[in-house]
């Protein structure tokens, strides 16, 4: 029988059969299928939820493979929701998984996520993070949230009730900078930490959608790797986050969250590509790891990741103006700032969303020469 490979968790007393069926009828959605989202989405997936969403647009590079457990070397440069999605249909025959190989967006975010119960955000920069918040706010969809930073990782249950319930800008209505919060490109990780942090937002989801046991709903776990310490802290509501948040799907469509979270310094692909025809002493360069898929491969430009700037500094004197990308846009950002106080003067842009953005050279909607 199909239901024979819930039989461990049907017997477990408080859970049985009614909660087994509460999961086969409801449909999550997984947001970013990285260190946070493969541990989250297996165990999802072995538990036996009925419907599975997988939204990410990037791809599988190999510094991902310490920590990105549905991923292996066989897999580099391929889209990491649709990796994700075979790997779990080949495992599990009996549920639903939705493949949505695509980053989020404010024109996306509306339909995709009002087909889903539940929201787990397995996102790595605060662009997503409030973008996801607002508009699960707006839909009034729970969100599982969680996040790591070098040795530590919280996770709670926000958005969970109703209007009362804490978001993500209630705890932080004002985004930080782009170049202030570092990410584990540059900071690090261990792997097991976000395997750790992923599995604990799968189980607060399945105990969400079944009622089984106490979750973190309006409450945040900390938890530290170097010692096994944790702590939960309550969370209250801030009267004034309202006050930076959209207040319809219409507003909501509005916003460019990647200048709200304080990417000032950057253009997009559409004016970073008309700067270089205009000016034949600019140049574009790459400031990720060269291991970093997918590569830029139909516009010329130079590679200098940021772990190696400082050595390769000097080779810019002669380059106005220099054009940074990276992954996201938040490094390349970061590495503006560096730049901007070596060399004052020098026109220094950060192109906003990186390798993913939806009009970079890689993507379909790319209409530049």
């Amino acid at each position: 029988m199909i239901m024979d490979r819930f039989a461990r968790q049907q017997v477990l007393p408080g859970f049985g059969k009614e909660a087994q069926e509460k999961l086969k009828h409801s449909k999550i959605l997984v947001i970013g299928a990285g260190g946070l989202g493969c541990p989250a989405l297996l165990y999802l997936a072995a538990a036996g939820v009925g419907t599975i969403g997988i939204m990410d647009g990037d791809m599988v590079s190999l510094s991902n493979l310490n920590r990105q457990i549905l991923f292996g070397e066989s897999d580099l440069g391929l889209n990491k929701a649709e990796t994700a999605a075979h790997f779990l249909k080949s495992k599990y025959s009996d549920i639903h998984i939705d493949c949505i190989p695509e980053f989020i967006t404010t024109e996306n975010a509306a339909p995709v996520i009002s087909k889903y119960d539940l929201i787990l955000d397995g996102s790595d920069n605060f662009p997503t993070r409030y973008l996801v918040n607002d508009i699960c706010v707006l839909l009034k969809k729970p969100l599982v949230f969680g996040a790591i930073y070098q040795n530590q990782g919280q996770v709670g249950i926000l958005n969970a009730k109703d209007s009362n319930s804490v978001n993500y800008r209630d705890l932080f209505p004002d985004p930080p900078t782009a170049y202030e919060i570092p990410n584990c490109n540059e900071t690090g990780v261990l792997g097991v930490l976000p395997g750790i942090i992923g599995t604990i937002q799968a189980t607060e989801a399945i105990k969400f959608i079944t009622g089984f046991g106490s979750t973190l709903i309006d409450k945040m776990l900390f938890y530290n790797l170097l010692d096994h310490q944790s702590y939960e802290v309550g969370l209250n509501k801030n009267p004034d986050a309202h006050l930076s948040m959209p207040n319809t799907i219409a507003e909501f469509m509005e916003v460019d969250y990647a200048v709200v979270c304080g990417n000032g310094d950057s253009i997009n692909w559409v004016e970073a590509i008309g700067l270089l025809k205009k000016f034949p002493d600019g140049k574009l360069i790459d400031v990720r790891e060269k291991d970093e898929a997918p590569r830029l491969k139909k516009i010329k430009h130079l590679s200098f990741p940021v772990s190696e700037i400082e050595e390769t500094i000097g080779v810019l004197n002669s380059i106005d103006p220099v054009l940074l990308f990276c992954q996201s846009g938040i490094r390349s950002l970061k590495t503006v700032k560096i730049l901007e106080k070596a060399f004052p003067g020098k026109k220094i842009h950060s192109i906003s969303g990186g390798i993913e953005a939806l009009d970079s050279p890689i993507n379909k909607n790319y209409h530049g020469n």
